[in-house]
């Protein structure tokens, strides 16, 4: 049965990530405009955004919520993140532009998204309830690319870009409020019955002698490469094959709205089948939409249906892989444990961001790394089918 406690976290969980990880999912949104007025090519914004990427998945500000609580770090990344938004409109060259969307925002993001609030949510929620809660978590933040891209495109359009920064610090400031409802410390008295017992140091070694946990990192390298180059670059993609930014602003928000589907779907699925088949089939589908955009012509129909059918795909995986780092190690330490294989996302989604960058300002086209995206998405179906899921404690027990 679940308890008040655990329905008010699971709740304030899903507010923040709202705002955090909708906000997020806009910045795409201002790669044309910022390098355009700064007279920058794509790749110093992209550039930007991957170090924003690459922050956004320091462990660190995990392993600080499971030692101390999450209340602190959502409240303190609240505020980095909305300052940085404040700072942004004030850039004025490349180094500007990496220290506030890039060094501030990526902090922020760190310490209001999925590690931290994950971790928060795992420590109140029964086992075997966990992959719902996550993807309850997950479509939330899906929700929030869904109703806040298409208002930020309107300021965007009609007040400019640096209009735009103000009321998303605002927004990101709502989240600091958000944070005191958030535990102040860290773990529960049941958490001693399960599989992550023992020091933080003791998780991390079980988890470096673990091939799944490593196949795990291998796979979400991939998410983080799909996602970020995608969320990225689409719209400026869209409109370089003649279509209105308005349209690529559509296709984002229809990936948040199909997202909050995908996310529920395989969050519940992930319940009651094992979690790493469900990734192989993610990924392999992802692989088929790029495949069959990439070979139908560009319109306003198949941009937007291209929408629709990544974002059914989009991060559904979220719920499945810290689920399935929940179900092997414990929840305990699961903003650390999930925390590492994130930060292995993020560095896909260095690659992603900041390479579509370079390339498309060598050769003026996006198309190696599309066809770069299907290959890895291959190998993401790959490498999760020998994942060794069971739970670290029964397999001690079966040994004993």
């Amino acid at each position: 049965m679940v308890n008040h406690q655990t329905t008010i976290i699971v709740l304030l969980s899903a507010l923040t990530v709202i705002a955090s990880m909708g906000i997020r999912q806009s910045f795409g949104l201002f790669l044309q405009p910022i390098s355009d007025d700064l007279g920058f090519g794509r790749e110093v914004f992209s550039l930007a955004l991957a170090l924003q990427n690459l922050l956004f998945g320091l462990p660190l500000l995990g392993m600080v919520a499971d030692r101390f609580g999450s209340r602190w770090v959502i409240f303190g990344g609240a505020l980095v993140y909305a300052g940085g938004c404040l700072l942004v409109p004030l850039t004025e060259g490349p180094t500007d532009l990496h220290l506030t969307l890039g060094l501030m925002i990526g902090l922020g993001l760190s310490s209001t998204t999925y590690v931290v609030v994950l971790g928060a949510v795992a420590q109140v929620v029964a086992p075997e309830r966990r992959s719902t809660a996550f993807g309850i978590v997950t479509a939330a933040g899906s929700f929030g690319t869904f109703a806040l891209v298409p208002g930020i495109q309107w300021l965007i359009a009609n007040q400019g870009w640096q209009a735009a920064f103000p009321v998303i610090a605002a927004l990101v400031g709502s989240v600091a409020v958000l944070a005191f409802g958030f535990p102040a410390k860290a773990g529960r008295p049941e958490e001693k019955a399960e599989a992550a017992d023992g020091t933080l140091l003791e998780a991390l070694a079980k988890a470096k002698g673990h091939s799944g946990y490593w196949l795990l990192n291998a796979g979400f390298f991939v998410c983080g490469f799909h996602v970020a180059f995608i969320a990225t670059h689409l719209p400026s993609f869209l409109t370089d094959g003649g279509l209105s930014s308005w349209v690529g602003a559509t296709a984002l928000s229809l990936i948040g709205l199909a997202n909050i589907c995908g996310s529920l779907l395989f969050g519940r699925l992930g319940d009651r089948y094992r979690k790493k088949y469900l990734l192989s089939a993610l990924y392999f589908g992802r692989s088929l939409v790029i495949g069959l955009f990439l070979i139908v012509p560009l319109t306003n129909f198949t941009a937007l249906l291209f929408g629709a059918f990544i974002g059914f795909l989009w991060l559904a995986t979220v719920p499945l892989t810290s689920g399935t780092v929940a179900q092997i190690f414990g929840s305990r330490y699961l903003s650390t444990l999930y925390g590492v294989v994130f930060f292995s996302h993020q560095i896909g989604s260095f690659m992603g961001v900041w390479l579509a960058g370079r390339l498309y300002d060598s050769t003026g086209s996006y198309d190696v790394v599309w066809w770069m995206a299907i290959a890895l998405g291959v190998l993401a179906t790959l490498v999760h089918l020998p994942i060794a899921d069971r739970p670290l404690q029964k397999q001690a027990l079966t040994t004993a």
